[in-house]
Order: structure tokens, then C-alpha cells, then sequence
């Protein structure tokens, strides 16, 4: 029952999009139906492009990724905790966090050229600061008498760091991951339009160039599943882990 509740809307939206396009209401050439865009998909994985665009971008992807949480995170939780980095490194970073991850793009090009080292960048600079305030967040609000508490146990700041401080922290990591997952997403699209020769994005924008509409929703619908996949796994798999943040409502 759950899955044909969750399958119910996407596949009355499927109907309702294919009536429209064959109705002749709108153009099918700039609105196709399903069925050709299924067709295209069929078409770009029996040549072989669309798996070999998937794994270009999914490698930057995960790349930039691991990137963008591993100093995220850190920083947020130093952040948070420690009154010294934190007047070090907060202003510089309210300063960048404003700017739009696109807006940096050409200043990339600049500094890194159009290689993979660019769009790697520009994916993990965006992911890093919705993982870093969430971090950061919290971390200051580990209550008080969590950290009392394993002072009477331990004089380790690593054992009281990372036994309670990072598990009173997780539910806002968590948070924050998944909204640097979507954005990583969005990221390696708007870098692959700059410089490349392979991935979802360049689909992308060679279809437009060639007026290819069912290529262009076909790779779309591509980078859109794997989002909502990768963000489904993420939050599934951090439960089997963590077994009690199912209780902080991750999910």
C-alpha cells in the first residue's frame, strides 16, 4: 500500500502529461509526451552516451560531495564549540555563505580553467555551507548538561567530542547533508554547461542545441531519479547506522 501510495501521483502525472501532449493543446515538439521521452532515454542507453555522461557526472559529483561535507562538517562542529575558530573563520564565512554558488563560477574558470578541478570546486563550495551552519547549529546547542555529564567521566575532550558532542550534533548534520546532496546535484549540472565534454549537463545542453526536447527531459528525468534516489539511500542508510535518529525525524 505505501508503494502505490507513493507511485499513485507520479503516475496520474504521467497520464495527465501524456493526454496534454496528444491532445493538441501544445506543441509536441517543445512539450513531448512520455512515451517519446522514455523512447529517447531507451535510445541514449542502447548507444551507450547516457551511461557514459552518468558516470562522468556522478564521479565529479561524489568528488565535490565528499569534499564540501568533510570541511563542513569539521569547521561546523569546531565552529560551534570552540570560541577561538569560531571568531577566526565565522566572518569570513558569513561573508562567502551569501553568495550564489553560480555567481562563482567564471572566477573558477579563472583560477582552475575548465578542467575537473573547476567543477569539483564549484560543487563542493556549495555543499559546504548548508553542511557547515547546520553543523555549526548543532553543535552549540548540545545541552548543557550532556557535557557536565561527561565531564564526571572522561577528561578526554577527543572521547567527549566525539561520543557526545557529534551524536547531540547528528540530527542537524543530518539535515544539512541532505540539502548539500540536492544542491550537488544542481551544482554538476551548472558546471558541466562550462567546459564539458561529458555528463548529464552537457546532455543537456547539446539536446537544446539541437532542438533534441525528449533528450533534454529524458537526461532531466535522469539527474532528477538519481536525486531523489541518492537522498532515499542517504536517509534510509543513516538510520541503519544510527539506529535512534529515526526518533529525531531525519526521515
Amino acid at each position: 500500500m505505501k508503494l502505490i501510495r507513493l507511485a499513485l501521483p507520479i503516475i496520474l502525472f504521467l497520464a495527465a502529461w501524456e493526454l496534454i501532449s496528444r491532445s493538441g493543446w501544445v506543441n509536441a515538439a517543445l512539450f513531448p509526451p512520455p512515451s517519446k521521452v522514455v523512447s529517447a532515454l531507451t535510445e541514449m542507453l542502447r548507444s551507450g552516451e547516457m551511461f557514459r555522461d552518468m558516470q562522468a557526472s556522478y564521479l565529479r559529483l561524489i568528488v565535490g560531495l565528499t569534499g564540501g561535507v568533510s570541511v563542513g562538517m569539521l569547521l561546523g562542529l569546531l565552529t560551534g564549540r570552540i570560541k577561538l575558530v569560531a571568531d577566526l573563520l565565522m566572518p569570513l564565512i558569513q561573508i562567502l555563505r551569501p553568495l550564489p554558488p553560480v555567481a562563482i563560477i567564471p572566477l573558477v574558470i579563472v583560477w582552475f580553467g575548465i578542467g575537473e578541478p573547476a567543477k569539483v570546486f564549484s560543487i563542493g563550495f556549495a555543499v559546504f555551507f548548508p553542511v557547515w551552519i547546520n553543523s555549526h547549529l548543532g553543535a552549540q546547542q548540545v545541552p548543557q548538561r550532556l557535557l557536565w555529564s561527561a565531564a564526571t567521566l572522561t577528561k578526554s575532550k577527543w572521547r567527549t567530542f566525539s561520543q557526545v558532542i557529534f551524536p547531540a550534533a547528528l540530527p542537524f548534520i543530518v539535515a544539512g547533508l541532505r540539502v548539500g546532496i540536492a544542491l550537488s546535484f544542481v551544482m554538476v549540472f551548472v558546471a558541466e554547461l562550462t567546459g564539458a565534454s561529458e555528463g548529464i549537463g552537457y546532455q543537456i545542453s547539446t539536446a537544446h542545441l539541437a532542438y533534441r526536447i525528449d533528450k533534454m527531459m529524458a537526461a532531466l528525468a535522469v539527474l532528477g531519479a538519481s536525486g531523489a534516489l541518492a537522498d532515499y539511500l542517504f536517509a534510509v542508510g543513516i538510520v541503519k547506522v544510527y539506529p535512534w535518529l529515526k526518533f529525531a525525524q531525519t526521515k
